[in-house]
């Protein structure tokens, strides 16, 4: 089985009507960032959220009338389960989706409000899975994979055919990798259209699916880590979606938590975008030194907006511990008064700016002339950094970063 131009020209016209064409606008502030020129294709902007909605719409319009008339079901950690709700409630087909226990609640509670049924049953996507293929045969339903099937990956593959009708001349397109449904019909759309064209992966370090396979030469299964990519936490690549992926990808990145943190919070200060883990990896692939892209012009496929409310202020402190911007130092002072007075005044004196101050006696050292502070604190960068810690020596206090 395979995946063809032809199918995704189809799905394409077929799906159109109900599917936002997404934009692909420039970014002078990415660009600069990452030292190419960088386009952003807009797809969190969908009506759900994600990409995922052009597989579904594709697949729920080549049922027939008995499937529609059953209904569907699938397994998905929330963005799969988003697009067959909301397009089920368009078309009238009844949907189940079962989402392990640990799916965003903003993703939970936007697929019961466009009707679906909901079963939170599971502690890992593979276990969601299995218990979706188990429903589906004991009450009549068609199970819907999330990526590994020929009409949803044509579906995903139409927003290639759109990057390429938006910015024909691009030189690379990073793409995020989880079960590999998007990559496998991108890579598609834009190897058949123009050959020359980079097609980059990218995945969370976290839950390394294909980059395991390709290394072993088959697909094979992983267990995957907790990651802010969640939409990426699949714990094995699709069959097919792997034999797509070795004909059309150029080269794979992997990126670690502090990286996927760092472009989330890079795609909100710049862009004012929220864009989930899952879908801000392309960035962070951009940025990353083996890609050689200087002077390239790059698509990043920002592939989901649906990040959990309660994430983003985490996100944003992991970011900024990244970029230096947040710093925590452990500081041992003279038990005496004005002895914190004089750790703080010599923190401002460098410009940092004080977040949070913790005075601890009860864990201090052995010497009860001394007390532990630790201090959490805003900087503008590792250099700064730097300076705040080469003051406090010079000013005699005993540091330890941590």
């Amino acid at each position: 089985m395979s995946v063809t131009l032809e199918q995704i020209q189809a799905a394409r016209e077929r799906i159109s009507p109900a599917i936002y064409h997404s934009p692909c606008p420039y970014s002078l502030s990415l660009s600069r960032l990452c030292g190419c020129e960088i386009y952003c294709k807009l797809d969190h902007l969908q009506m759900t959220g994600s990409f995922k909605e052009r597989g579904a719409r594709n697949k729920l319009m080549l049922l027939s009338e008995s499937q529609r008339k059953a209904g569907v079901i699938a397994a998905s950690a929330g963005n799969h389960a988003l697009g067959l709700a909301y397009h089920g409630q368009e078309l009238g087909i009844p949907v189940t989706v079962v989402m392990p226990r640990w799916a965003p609640l903003v993703k939970v509670r936007n697929c019961r409000e466009f009707g679906a049924t909901v079963l939170l049953d599971a502690d890992s996507f593979d276990q969601a899975q299995a218990i979706a293929r188990q429903k589906a045969q004991e009450r009549g339903l068609l199970f819907v994979p999330g990526f590994d099937d020929a009409d949803i990956i044509a579906g995903q593959g139409t927003c290639g055919l759109e990057i390429i009708e938006d910015v024909p001349d691009v030189d690379a397109v990073i793409v995020p990798v989880g079960g590999g449904g998007l990559l496998a019909g991108v890579g598609t759309a834009i190897k058949a259209l123009r050959p020359r064209v980079r097609v980059i992966g990218v995945e969370a370090e976290n839950a390394p699916t294909l980059e395991v396979s390709l290394r072993k030469g088959e697909v094979t299964g992983i267990d995957a880590r907790p990651t802010l990519a969640d939409g990426l936490a699949v714990a094995r690549v699709g069959r097919l979606c792997f034999d797509l992926i070795r004909k059309v990808m150029d080269q794979l990145v992997m990126v670690d938590e502090a990286e996927i943190a760092r472009s989330v919070l890079r795609l909100l200060e710049l862009e004012k975008m929220a864009v989930e883990g899952a879908g801000a990896v392309s960035l962070a692939g951009a940025m990353h030194p083996s890609l050689d892209l200087k002077g390239k012009k790059v698509v990043l496929l920002l592939s989901g907006g649906n990040i959990d409310v309660t994430m983003i202020a985490g996100v944003i402190e992991r970011g900024l511990a990244k970029e230096g911007r947040l710093c925590r130092v452990h500081a041992l002072i003279k038990d005496r008064p004005g002895g914190l007075a004089g750790l703080l005044n010599v923190i401002a004196a460098t410009g940092a700016n004080i977040k949070e101050v913790s005075h601890d006696r009860n864990f201090a050292p052995p010497d009860v002339g001394f007390v532990s502070v630790t201090c959490i604190m805003h900087t503008r960068d590792a250099q700064h950094i730097a300076q705040v810690h080469q003051a406090l020596r010079d000013a005699g206090v005993e540091i330890r970063e941590q």
